[in-house]
């Protein structure tokens, strides 16, 4: 079993920034990509940004040139710097993590941590 661990999340004016971390332990393989999704009150789980473990990432559009996410793979750490936040992006930040293993793919997942952002 894989846990993952959040913090980072808070309060915070819009404009203004917030950075994230995850920590993952257990996992005895690999793990190949890891993200950040969020959930809003009423809204589905979105992705906002993902990482491989080679470093490759890809970002929602709405948070494109505003949050960064980046990882340690030594460390199995995850990170989400999140600069000019806007009240949409309030939500619960869920960490999540995938790990290959007899050509299975599994998928865990943190507790989340709550950002809101105020106008």
């Amino acid at each position: 079993q894989v846990q993952l661990v959040e913090s980072g999340g808070g309060l915070v004016q819009a404009g203004g920034s917030l950075g994230l971390s995850c920590v993952a332990s257990g996992s005895t393989h690999p793990i190949a990509t890891m993200g950040w999704y969020r959930q809003a009150p009423g809204n589905q789980r979105e992705v906002v940004a993902r990482i491989t473990s080679g470093g490759s990432t890809d970002y929602a559009d709405s948070v494109k040139g505003r949050f960064t996410i980046s990882r340690d793979n030594a460390k199995n750490v995850v990170y989400l710097q999140m600069n000019s936040l806007k009240p949409e992006d309030t939500g619960v930040y869920y960490c999540n993590a995938a790990v290959l293993w007899s050509q299975k793919e599994y998928i865990y997942w943190g507790q989340g941590t709550q950002v809101t952002v105020s106008s």
